[in-house]
């Protein structure tokens, strides 16, 4: 009994730490674009979390959330822990949070340069 209950209890804390995506996120706006210095990469489950930096051009920078894919679906697209590194710039394409907060569902990433981070799943736009 009490490992049945343990169980259970478990599987509730995965339940709420996952959540839908139009619950949290706009798909009915068009994806946003950024460049920033990358603070942190983390290649981790439910979702991997990367932070930017944008500069502000003249006002004070921002610091954005980026929510991936979960760690298993970003293999599948030639991610790994280490393809992300603290410091370099990247571009992203991301729907923003329904909020207003500056947190966002990644669409896409590249490189400073324009070479995609990974490959987009098969009949994204």
């Amino acid at each position: 009994m009490a490992a049945l209950a343990a169980g259970l209890a478990l599987m509730a804390g995965g339940a709420e730490a996952h959540h839908s995506f139009a619950v949290f996120f706009s798909s009915d706006q068009d994806v946003i674009p950024l460049t920033g210095v990358v603070k942190e990469f983390h290649f981790t489950n439910p979702h991997g979390i990367i932070k930017i930096v944008v500069p502000g051009n003249g006002k004070p920078d921002q610091d954005w959330t980026l929510e991936t894919n979960s760690p298993s679906i970003l293999v599948r697209r030639g991610w790994n822990k280490d393809i992300i590194k603290v410091g370099e710039v990247i571009k992203i394409q991301g729907w923003p949070a329904r909020d207003g907060s500056n947190y966002m569902r990644l669409r896409d990433a590249a490189r400073a340069d324009g070479t995609p981070i990974g490959t987009r799943p098969a009949g994204a736009p």
